[in-house]
């Protein structure tokens, strides 16, 4: 005997379709990360260019890096290639940070991929909640704020003090931040089992 799934009632089946309307904004992202995508490639062409000599890409390079109260370097060198190399780094993170909003979004606000047995499954869509998709994005931007927070240091002689110890602090927040939600989630999740064991 088949069972039939109750059907809601009109209001909450209204309330419950209106979770289609946040599919504009991971469309939106979507595109945003095609607009980080190309800017990639923008900033790795430059790079070759200048490490193949072409005097435009190189002022571009230069340009790109340079801080306010310092002297631009005339060629290109370790420490602008590094400031190269981790803006790119950079731009990957978020881009990794993009894909976990965008598809752990979708999976867990709007609808269900159906994605299991998939070979290219994430490993961490298998297990994702709001709880997990939190820690992960915390987890992210921490990434994030070390690749700045690296790139301040490399030019730290051109920077004030309180610049230093301000963007330390809010790195310092960052890390305490993922790991109060870290403690909530173990917090809500023991709980939880402790509820069912009773």
């Amino acid at each position: 005997m088949s069972e039939h799934k109750p059907k809601l009632r009109p209001l909450p089946h209204f309330i419950f379709m209106t979770r289609w309307l946040q599919l504009p904004l991971y469309v939106g992202l979507i595109l945003a990360q095609c607009v980080y995508v190309f800017h990639f490639w923008v900033e790795l062409k430059d790079l070759i260019g200048a490490a193949m000599g072409n005097e435009e890409a190189l002022q571009h390079i230069i340009q790109a890096v340079a801080v306010p109260g310092t002297v631009a370097p005339t060629r290109l060198n370790e420490t602008t290639i590094m400031l190269v190399v981790l803006g790119l780094i950079d731009v990957v993170m978020i881009s990794n940070l993009l894909v976990m909003v965008i598809i752990g979004g979708y999976e867990t606000f709007v609808s269900r991929m159906n994605l299991d047995g998939h070979p290219d499954q994430p490993e961490w869509l298998s297990h994702v909640n709001a709880s997990v998709l939190k820690t992960k994005l915390a987890m992210a931007i921490i990434g994030i704020s070390s690749i700045h927070l690296l790139k301040t240091f490399i030019n730290a002689s051109a920077y004030d003090a309180k610049v230093l110890i301000a963007q330390t602090g809010i790195h310092i927040a960052f890390l305490l931040s993922a790991m109060a939600i870290a403690y909530t989630d173990r917090l809500t999740t023991l709980t939880h089992h402790d509820s069912k064991s009773h």
